[in-house]
């Protein structure tokens, strides 16, 4: 089985990925993995901004699905269920779904995220809640085809998760949803 995750900033597409993984052994593929290794390359600073230039530039360059198709890659050689996280733009969600993937959304309300980024910390969460939204609707439905857009590809998914809750409210949430799915 081959899960797509997306989703907006801080909705919880990181705690479905550990479900899957702890819970039932997937192995996980990260898109800002991916583009991190690229940034590092490049000498770029590890913030958001340089993941949506070199994501924009890496699927103008080589398609719009380009690296998830790379990420499906990789995985096809582990051999066992796979979560690809992190599927921001139209192309890579078509890419998925052409290749046999189920895609599943995360959401859940903005200041709900937004406090949830402030307690993850990582080097790309330490912005205000105006940059924070600010990012988020640069994301939300980009037009060209190698962009980001979220909205969209929440509208192409097989599942969307509503996470308002406590995390075991979405582990019981995936257990219905792989429930039905097998």
């Amino acid at each position: 089985m081959i899960i797509g995750i997306t989703g907006t900033n801080g909705a919880g597409k990181g705690a479905v990925v550990e479900f899957l993984v702890k819970e039932r052994g997937f192995a996980h593929y990260s898109v800002r993995e991916f583009l991190f290794e690229e940034i590092r390359r490049r000498g770029m600073p590890l913030d958001r901004n340089s993941t949506n230039t070199v994501g924009n530039d890496l699927r103008k360059l080589h398609g719009p699905g380009y690296i998830v198709g790379q990420l499906l890659a990789r995985a096809q050689q582990a051999g066992t269920n796979v979560v690809i996280e992190s599927v921001r733009s139209l192309g890579e969600a078509e890419y998925l779904k052409a290749h046999g993937a189920l895609l599943w959304g995360v959401d859940a309300d903005r200041h709900t995220r937004f406090e949830r980024v402030v307690v993850r910390g990582s080097g790309t969460d330490r912005i205000s809640f105006e940059e924070f939204c600010a990012q988020e609707d640069r994301e939300l439905n980009q037009k060209e085809a190698f962009g980001m857009n979220v909205l969209g590809v929440m509208r192409m998914a097989d599942h969307v998760f509503i996470n308002n809750g406590t995390i075991e409210e979405l582990d019981a949430q995936i257990e219905q949803v792989l429930a039905t799915t097998q």
